[in-house]
């Protein structure tokens, strides 16, 4: 069996959760291959919403197998607190959520070091969700890092050694802080041995071989990988679908089906380039009807018309061969829609991303009809007004890859195959 890998195309926020959720009956395994708490994927359904940080967004079907691998960077009190409210929705996830023993622990000390970092940075500063993200990968590169799989080898003790090297380094800040998350780690690491840790790796290309389906969910999104994304305002580890091999530990020749997900506008929270970005009354009427907040910081995202120059270079980087576009019933009362199609950059007409996004950089717009109906009840596309579908068949054109859902409204039934 192939892994089929499901990402964003742009700056996260893109409806992952949700697409997950609903693909989820056709898969065996569900896996988390990259991120941290930093992410926040949100499913809606039976008239309830649920954020999920850490954990696979295939959670809530009960016949799946859910697994956070190696790539994923866990925070054991994000976790806790995750479980502690699923559980008591009468959800038991021991059996069907396994975790990988090469995945990195976030100490309360990352996040600390995260916060006085960025607090140091002043007005330089690259947006950061301050959930310890960015220490924990450094310290993984670094060769300095905590696993899920220390937890059986003298975990204290190499816990203290980590510690006290954070500590050292939290000097050179002028940063007050205090250790009072420090009993709620240690309760959260003993959620954590109450779960099949496991190597996934074997695992999982045991299963594979077996014929099972796996589905593998990224984080964040294309534009904010450590290495393509629109550095330095980025995340720190991969988010294209190269990644989920490091991520997973499988090879490239496993991967099958890319859904390559986007909003039918695009967003972005915290700093760095936008070059779509609305300034006005249309993006904040984006934001409005969109409810445009962050699910895990509760920041309000910069809004701004779809970015073909930018999706095009995300399908370049994926191979992505599906494409599932979100959020489209936010556009329902637009007069019309504009998306650019490319830029000009120092008076330079391109239709490539500049390696400097952060230069002179104009979007060139083209204008289409908006459709002015209200998509949220619409259930086939046989109901489609024209102008959707004119949109949908410029999509397609531009970007030469099938859009095969659309989605209409948060919850799970408003999503449409194609």
């Amino acid at each position: 069996m192939k892994v089929d890998v499901l990402l964003g195309l742009q700056w996260g926020d893109e409806g992952k959760g949700k697409v997950v959720d609903v693909l989820t009956p056709r898969y065996d395994i569900i896996t988390r291959f990259q991120g941290g708490p930093n992410a926040g994927h949100t499913l809606e359904f039976n008239n309830h919403k649920h954020i999920l940080h850490n954990i696979p967004s295939g959670i809530f079907r009960e016949d799946k197998l859910n697994i956070i691998t190696n790539g994923v960077v866990l925070d054991p009190i994000v976790f806790m607190r995750e479980i502690d409210s699923l559980e008591s929705m009468g959800i038991d996830l021991t059996k069907n959520l396994w975790i990988s023993k090469r995945a990195h622990l976030i100490l309360p000390t990352h996040r600390i070091l995260d916060a006085a970092s960025e607090s140091a940075k002043g007005k330089s500063k690259i947006g950061s969700t301050l959930k310890g993200i960015g220490p924990t990968y450094m310290d993984k590169t670094g060769r300095n890092g905590l696993r899920v799989g220390d937890l059986d080898l003298n975990f204290k003790e190499k816990y203290e050694q980590l510690k006290n090297k954070h500590q050292q380094l939290l000097k050179q800040y002028d940063y007050e802080y205090t250790m009072e998350e420090e009993e709620r780690f240690f309760e959260g690491i003993e959620v954590i041995r109450k779960f099949k840790r496991i190597n996934s790796e074997y695992e999982l290309n045991r299963m594979i071989e077996e014929g099972k389906s796996v589905l593998a969910e990224g984080a964040q999104g294309t534009l904010l990988d450590i290495d393509f994304g629109s550095y330095p305002f980025v995340t720190s580890s991969n988010t294209i679908c190269a990644g989920a091999c490091t991520g997973m530990g499988l090879a490239p020749s496993v991967i099958g089906e890319v859904y390559g997900i986007f909003k039918a506008y695009c967003t972005r929270v915290g700093s760095g380039p936008f070059p779509s970005e609305l300034l006005d009354e249309e993006g904040d009427r984006l934001r409005d009807i969109g409810k445009e907040y962050g699910s895990t910081t509760g920041r309000p995202r910069r809004c701004g018309w779809l970015d073909l120059v930018a999706l095009k270079y995300s399908l370049m980087l994926n191979g992505v061969t599906q494409l599932i576009m979100t959020k489209t019933d936010v556009l329902d009362s637009f007069e019309t829609i504009k998306v650019a199609t490319a830029y000009a950059v120092d008076g330079e007409i391109t239709d490539r991303l500049p390696y400097n996004l952060e230069a002179e950089v104009q979007p060139i717009f083209t204008e289409l009809p908006g459709w002015k109906t209200n998509l949220t009840g619409i259930r086939s596309k046989d109901q489609f007004p024209r102008e959707l579908n004119e949109y949908i068949q410029f999509l397609e054109k531009e970007l030469k890859v099938p859009v095969k859902f659309i989605s209409v409204g948060p919850d799970r039934e408003q999503i449409i195959e194609l």
